[in-house]
């Protein structure tokens, strides 16, 4: 990964640049931001231009053997703590016993979340975390001296996973760290991180990623018309993610706002018969379908809402969904938004009880009725 395989970012980029080019590199940089800014693949490639044997004004030159070992996430001089989870009870754990997926998630995409490591490790119930014996890993690894160029590098993600005595045990280490370290953070939530861990790191703030860097990106990797990426780029609230994530479910996406259009359109009109006949349609959906269907209800009806201040740069709402919303939005306003969300989000709980759905979601229905026309 090189600094210009990274998606925008370009003040943090010349931040990162500047502390190389000016030999102030610190011994620990704490990188934050939301999901999908690009903190690992910053983290990636700073880690891949301090290691690089011939590094050029702007970047890693991405052909010596440093940068190829880098591109295959196995050089010796760089290492990495993550969350795992526990194989069997008592039984010490550190990253390198799930190292192999690690390093298939990072080669597929840098930009992934907790959730898809989670499901990548096949983790179910089990609660993420690093442990202490990652601190005893940690210290072993960064006392061995580097086998190549001058710098070791710890890359950790998600440093807010660590438990009390694996953070306390890596203090002393951050105090003193062994010549040549340097500590790469990548957190969502700085202030889980323990605070004493926190004042001995330089903290950068990643922001969301610029719609057009986004567009830009979408137009390039995936042969998208600049309509539809800048579409997309804008609903996706700065997150490479949430752009990804609104590429792959766009099918899903259109089945349910047919499906929230003729609700709300049965219920202003009070079709009972048919109203009846689209609960049953829902019913027959999964429970877990069923649950994506009212948070999109969720969605339209906060769009909706914003939609009425005429305020386009508050607005995450499609094409077809804006179109909509030129009659809808006028009937979602103070009066009643409030009690249609109460409503969905009882639905949902409902769902995830096991309730009945025929009658949950006709009786949602119903209750439309009165809050549409609320006055």
């Amino acid at each position: 990964m090189l600094l210009q395989d990274v998606i925008g970012q370009h003040k943090v980029k010349e931040i990162l640049l500047s502390m190389l080019r000016e030999q102030r590199v610190p011994h620990a940089i704490m990188l934050c931001g939301a999901e999908g800014t690009g903190k690992m693949p910053l983290a990636l490639a700073f880690a891949t231009l301090l290691c690089c044997e011939n590094p050029q004004h702007d970047d890693a030159c991405g052909q010596c053997p440093s940068c190829v070992k880098m591109r295959k996430l196995v050089h010796p001089d760089v290492h990495f703590a993550f969350p795992v989870i526990r194989k069997k009870p008592g039984r010490p754990v550190v990253s390198d016993d799930w190292i192999e997926p690690w390093r298939q998630m990072l080669t597929e995409s840098p930009y992934f979340s907790l959730s898809q490591w989670m499901q990548r490790i096949e983790a179910g119930n089990a609660q993420p975390g690093i442990f202490v014996d990652e601190s005893d890993e940690i210290y072993r690894k960064l006392s061995l001296k580097a086998s190549q160029g001058d710098r070791k590098i710890m890359i950790i993600w998600q440093p807010e996973k660590m438990n009390a005595e694996c953070a306390n045990k890596l203090l002393k280490l951050l105090e003193e760290p062994p010549k040549g370290t340097v500590f790469l953070m990548v957190t969502e939530e700085p202030d889980m991180v323990l605070p004493t861990l926190v004042s001995r790191m330089q903290r950068i703030n990643i922001p969301l990623l610029e719609e057009s860097d986004l567009s830009q990106m979408l137009e390039k990797r995936y042969m998208l018309p600049p309509t539809d990426a800048a579409d997309i780029a804008h609903r996706s609230e700065g997150s490479v993610l949430k752009a990804l994530e609104t590429i792959h479910t766009h099918e899903e996406n259109n089945i349910f706002f047919d499906l929230f259009v003729s609700l709300m359109r049965l219920a202003y009109a009070r079709q009972i018969k048919e109203m009846k006949a689209w609960s049953e349609q829902l019913a027959g959906m999964g429970r877990e379908k069923q649950k994506r269907f009212l948070s999109y209800c969720q969605h339209m009806l906060r769009e909706n809402f914003i939609y009425n201040f005429r305020q386009k740069d508050m607005n995450y709402l499609s094409v077809s969904e804006q179109q909509f919303a030129v009659r809808f939005a006028p009937f979602i306003n103070e009066r009643n938004v409030i009690g249609i969300l109460t409503e969905i989000e009882l639905a949902q709980r409902h769902i995830e009880q096991n309730a009945n759905a025929k009658f949950v979601f006709f009786d949602f229905s119903l209750k439309m009725i009165v809050l549409l026309k609320q006055p």
